[in-house]
């Protein structure tokens, strides 16, 4: 019974200890009114903070992420064409389309992404479709691409009124965040703080501007998308670089999300830094026919990516080199490819170059002939 008892006393011990390191821990962090809320490294992925990431909630008008950039990989931004005529007549926030409008893709992202325009998602969805309906199932289907578990797309705009069955996650519109933003075209749209545009009918020049305050009020923030509905609340997904590193931070239901994304970032990278990752020992040994040498030294260049403190030993390196390379050699030439991998997703490529020369061999050709043919040899050994 005393060693019972004195088992049951280290246990609560242990337990209390564990509580308080949770406690102290929840202190660090940024009290948050969001319902749900996430910061990922947009590098790797890693999450930094969450919070009921998993939940599934309306999104509003952050769809308009996977509405944008299924545009942009459609192609065709620049081709003007006349905006269907029930595609315009939409309710909710709108970048000024009338019917019999002349308008070009690149324009109606432009709509999407800074002042909202439910008229544009539409106009958008028809374009690339033929129909809201068929834009809607090209939404699902990326989604399942991306990994986009626990989203379901009803509409292109985020209008959610008449339908529970359009949803998502702050882990998975993170995800999409992070895909999209890959992408240069998108990455310059969303981070517009406004744009002169032509479009209408006849097409006329006039501003829109971005509803993303973080843009002005946050430092580093470099996108993305704003969304409200009475259903979904006030919604926002961000990306933020500071010191050459970036996260992306998603908050669903939240009625102060502009101070809570800025205290999230302010918080959050301090667990992150930009690290330099090297391919093993960095040097390597090649084979080289026809030269007097018979082989070269070579590295690959270090490459640095912003990731998780103390990460660094956790990224591994794939070394890709031929098996002899021909003669001449010049210090400096491209010889190999080093691939870095970070829990399965390739981060980054580094050349792998030589670091002497290997002139051509001064015997002669038959001299030349056996050792190439000693070295194809070697290929099958």
């Amino acid at each position: 019974m005393k060693i019972l008892t004195r088992a049951l006393a280290v246990l609560c011990a242990v337990c209390t200890a564990f509580c308080t390191l949770q406690s102290a821990g929840a202190i660090e962090m940024p009290q948050i009114s969001a319902k749900a809320a996430i910061v990922i490294s947009a590098e790797t992925g890693d999450i930094l903070f969450r919070k009921s990431a998993d939940k599934r909630l309306a999104m509003a008008s952050t769809t308009k992420i996977m509405t944008t950039i299924l545009a942009i990989e459609h192609g065709g931004l620049d081709e003007q064409f006349t905006v269907d005529a029930q595609a315009v007549k939409t309710e909710g926030s709108s970048m000024g389309l009338r019917e019999n409008d002349k308008v070009t893709l690149r324009a109606l992202c432009y709509g999407m992404m800074l002042p909202s325009g439910n008229d544009a998602a539409n106009c958008t969805a028809v374009r690339v479709a033929g129909s809201v309906d068929g834009f809607v199932a090209l939404m699902n289907e990326k989604a399942k691409q991306i990994g986009l578990e626990n989203t379901h797309f009803v509409t292109p705009s985020g209008l959610d009124d008449n339908t529970d069955e359009h949803y998502s996650t702050a882990c998975d519109m993170a995800k999409l965040t992070r895909y999209a933003m890959k992408n240069k075209t998108f990455r310059e749209i969303c981070g517009a703080k406004s744009v002169k545009l032509s479009f209408g009918d006849p097409p006329y020049e006039r501003r829109l501007y971005n509803t993303n305050k973080l843009l002005n009020t946050c430092h580093g923030v470099i996108g993305v998308k704003t969304g409200f509905t009475d259903k979904a609340g006030r919604c926002l997904v961000s990306c933020c670089s500071r010191g050459g590193t970036e996260l992306i931070c998603v908050t669903l239901g939240d009625r102060n999300d502009w101070q809570d994304h800025s205290a999230l970032y302010d918080r959050c990278f301090s667990f992150v830094s930009r690290q330099s990752i090297n391919a093993g020992s960095g040097v390597f040994e090649l084979s080289v026919a026809g030269s007097d040498r018979d082989s070269i030294r070579c590295a690959a260049r270090p490459i640095k990516v912003c990731l998780l403190n103390g990460k660094a030993s956790e990224v591994s390196a794939v070394v890709r080199l031929p098996r002899f390379v021909y003669a001449p050699i010049r210090k400096g030439d491209k010889v190999g490819t080093a691939e870095f991998r970070y829990k399965g997703e390739l981060l980054a490529q580094s050349d792998i170059t030589a670091l002497n020369d290997a002139e051509y061999a001064k015997a002669e050709c038959k001299g030349f002939l056996e050792d190439l043919k000693s070295k194809l040899v070697g290929l099958f050994d």
